[in-house]
């Protein structure tokens, strides 16, 4: 940190070589300055009720902790409240992911479409599958996959799509959606962040094939772990819950070889991906309350863009104008032509001021394993497979957005942003 201060203090110099003047009051305390906070604001919290915990512990005195009624339940409600025929719960977004590309069989050497500015889940379910991950490239504006960069990526290998709604902003469901009948394609929505946003009208996880969510680290429905996948097709759905049971059927209307109640048969190649009922009995609690939830993360949103929209060192996403973002980020993108440091420096800045920043995310195909894969379409040593993401990706920060904030808090992180760019600009 002596370091980066020093670095710091250097860069405010004019050009005469002089320290601009600022008061003590102005100074962020990276430059010697007070903290705006005392204690650190962290970047995201769960909103855990006295219901969340009796409901779990009523879980745990009934005996029964494993996948059973309480999970059909959860699936039962996050299918209602979506607008989907079906859900199946799963242990992790990830997972969803997974078998949600093997009930739609896309398999060895198929090409499926993503963006590259996601959790590497998204294009590991590829992977697994022995297919080939394609990135298209952002739309710099919403950070989303640009539809029209996805239409120049489809050849005759393609199998799918999985669009991501990044921070919750809903992506060009419209155009997406033209280019898969267009082209046959699949369509599965990675929904990590965007369980009760929309578009259209209509609720994210009612729209395409298949539709993924996430409920970990606290997202708008929070279980520690799990994650669901929902969908319309009765064929899908029941693939999804052999792949989920390691590949095991026990309904003898379903078996191969019926012989009794006893029998349970595998008929595929499946994985333990299941829920527990403790997980969701939480599930099921929160999920009461994601309208609360993704309200008050909307109306704290609406608090720093009105005070953050025309700071001219930063730039605010766009949101969809036909869909409702879940505000699960809130995203600056820094122009780094009007800084005097580097985004690691206002990082650094804001982390003194005891508000928690982070960096979502760095770019799929820049992580060391894919680099290391070798596959022509992931492994360049000269230009950018995605140029758009890898420049945002080095001018992103999120601020802490999350239910059991105050407008104190976002008040604070106001302050600290606006102290900390106003004292590193040009």
């Amino acid at each position: 940190m002596y370091e980066l201060t020093q670095g710091i203090q250097k860069s405010i110099k004019g050009g005469n070589g002089r320290i601009r003047p600022y008061k003590m009051s102005d100074k962020p305390a990276v430059a010697g300055g007070r903290p705006v906070r005392d204690k650190l604001l962290p970047l995201a919290g769960a909103a855990v009720s006295d219901e969340d915990v009796h409901a779990v512990t009523g879980v745990l005195q009934s005996g029964k902790l494993g996948c059973g009624e309480m999970v059909r339940r959860f699936e039962e409600a996050v299918a209602g409240y979506v607008g989907a025929r079906y859900a199946v719960a799963v242990s992790s977004g990830a997972a969803g992911l997974h078998i949600g590309l093997m009930a739609a069989a896309v398999g060895y050497e198929e090409e499926v479409i993503t963006s590259p500015l996601t959790h590497p889940a998204t294009s590991n379910c590829i992977l697994y599958q022995g297919g080939i991950h394609t990135f298209a490239d952002i739309d710099p504006a919403t950070l989303n996959m640009d539809p029209q960069l996805v239409a120049a990526k489809i050849n005759s290998r393609t199998r799918a799509l999985i669009p991501v709604h990044f921070a919750g902003n809903p992506c060009d469901l419209d155009a997406l959606h033209g280019l898969a009948r267009e082209n046959n394609l699949v369509v599965m929505e990675d929904a990590a962040h965007a369980l009760g946003g929309e578009y259209g009208g209509k609720k994210i996880g009612s729209l395409s094939d298949l539709t993924v969510f996430s409920f970990s680290s606290p997202q708008h429905c929070y279980t520690g772990e799990g994650g669901m996948v929902t969908t319309d097709s009765e064929e899908l759905y029941e693939w999804l819950l052999i792949f989920r049971e390691n590949g095991m059927v026990a309904d003898p209307d379903k078996q191969a070889k019926p012989e009794g109640p006893w029998r349970v048969e595998m008929q595929d190649r499946g994985y333990n991906y299941r829920m527990t009922d403790m997980q969701a009995a939480l599930g099921l609690s929160q999920l009461a309350r994601v309208e609360e939830f993704v309200d008050r993360r909307a109306a704290l949103a609406e608090i720093y863009n009105r005070a953050l929209a025309g700071h001219p060192a930063v730039a605010l996403p766009e949101q969809n104008s036909r869909g409702r973002s879940t505000w699960h980020y809130y995203i600056l993108a820094l122009r780094p032509e009007t800084l005097r440091v580097s985004r690691a420096e206002i990082y650094y800045a804001l982390r003194a001021e005891n508000i928690e920043v982070g960096v979502h995310y760095l770019p799929v195909f820049l992580h060391p394993y894919y680099l290391w894969i070798g596959h022509p379409d992931v492994c360049s040593l000269e230009g950018s497979l995605c140029p758009r993401a890898e420049q945002m990706y080095h001018r992103l920060l999120n601020l802490p957005l999350y239910p059991a904030m105050s407008d104190r808090d976002a008040n604070d992180v106001i302050s600290a942003v606006s102290r900390v760019l106003d004292y590193f600009s040009v």
